[in-house]
């Protein structure tokens, strides 16, 4: 093939030749743009409104990019209102008093490798800028999956309690207020944090028991007990993470089981009685409950779970199909919520007219009316790119 600079010479003529016919048009046509002040930063309300929640964005594939997206349920076109930074299998708490949002992160001096640092990051919820942080000693914040119960509240949330794994087990007492670090509780065989009475915090522990331990004025243990024979980890566990209603904690078993479990006193108790989530036909084997945060509450005290009809040995984590709702009490199955497809994540809202918000495996989030099951909208995958685990903003 011959080189031919003919045609290279033409192409570079017609495109020196388009600015000076396009110029005049433009000066004709379009006005001149106004000029912008900089700096320009918006803030949002410090009180987050009811229909408003926090969802927590993993991001599975930038782990050490994960963030906090406040997102307004009612608005299809601009859902997503603003973000925190939550890095490296980061934890979230959310104080609506303090006008703060709180995260238990990870960092590295090199980003990936080097120097590690662990610290709580606390952030003003109306200009979601860093107020101050705590360094957390020693390396030993537990890396995982984001749980609720890894980073909780105690104290009225005057302090926050820190979940470790070195794999030994342990919590950090932490003092928001006084920006300080209390000390350190071991935890041997027992996991997850739930707050308990009004300064202490519960644990499910891996024999099937519940330790509780109340906290004396300088974080350090002042009593504990142990009630046996919580849950039966062979044959039917317990999904971590409970629906709270008032200081009841309502777990689900992966078999659709309830446990309530009151966290009122200083210590958990139980709750006598059996319920369940009910049955339905059109199993393939059966429904069970699936997902990751898989039960949620209402101010009215009734209980969604999502659930899958192929429910089976292993099937816990697959997500659902349908979202059911219970009354704990009555032991009742009050109706049930098509998602039209596979739900990961559930929570509800505190709204007068309550609103049912799911995750899907592939960010999109949906809302749909939690009294008559209704879709409402559909927010897209515009506010998280892996939505894991919801809260609502009050």
């Amino acid at each position: 093939m011959r080189y031919r600079p003919m045609g290279m010479a033409l192409m570079a003529g017609t495109l020196l030749a388009a600015p000076a016919i396009a110029e005049p048009a433009r000066a004709d046509t379009a006005p001149p743009l106004a000029a912008e002040e900089l700096p320009s930063v918006q803030t949002l309300p410090a009180d987050y409104p009811a229909s408003w929640v926090l969802v927590h964005d993993f991001h599975f594939n930038s782990l050490m990019d994960g963030r906090i997206a406040i997102v307004d349920t009612t608005d299809q076109v601009r859902p997503l209102k603003g973000l925190v930074r939550a890095a490296q299998f980061a934890n979230m708490l959310h104080a609506p008093a303090k006008h703060e949002i709180y995260t238990s992160e990870t960092f590295y001096s090199r980003l990936t490798r080097g120097e590690r640092t662990d610290a709580i990051t606390i952030w003003d919820t109306a200009t979601l800028q860093p107020k101050g942080e705590i360094v957390l000693p020693g390396g030993k914040r537990q890396q995982s999956v984001t749980y609720s119960g890894t980073f909780q509240f105690t104290n009225n949330q005057h302090w926050a309690l820190v979940a470790n794994f070195t794999p030994a087990q342990s919590v950090t007492v932490v003092d928001l207020d006084g920006r300080k670090v209390l000390g350190e509780i071991d935890l041997p065989g027992c996991t997850h944090i739930y707050p308990t009475g009004t300064r202490g915090f519960s644990s499910l522990c891996a024999d099937g028991s519940i330790i509780s331990m109340t906290l004396a004025d300088d974080g350090t243990v002042a009593s504990s007990k142990v009630v046996e024979n919580v849950q039966d980890i062979d044959n039917h566990p317990l999904f971590g993470m409970p629906a709270m209603v008032g200081k009841t904690a309502w777990f689900v078993s992966y078999d659709g089981q309830l446990r309530g479990i009151d966290l009122s006193g200083e210590f958990a108790r139980p709750l006598p009685g059996t319920a369940s989530v009910g049955s339905a036909a059109g199993g393939a084997p059966e429904w069970r409950p699936g997902g990751w945060q898989v039960i949620a509450s209402d101010a009215q005290g009734l209980l969604y779970v999502l659930m899958s009809p192929n429910g089976r040995e292993g099937s816990h984590k697959d997500g659902g199909t349908e979202v059911w709702v219970v009354d704990p009490v009555a032991n009742k199955q009050l109706r049930r919520i098509d998602l039209g497809g596979v739900g990961f994540s559930i929570t509800v809202t505190h709204e007068a007219r309550p609103q049912l918000i799911v995750a899907r495996p592939d960010g999109r989030i949906d809302v749909f009316d939690a009294q008559d099951g209704t879709l409402v909208r559909q927010l897209g995958a515009t506010a998280a790119f892996n939505p894991i685990l919801l809260a609502p903003a009050q």
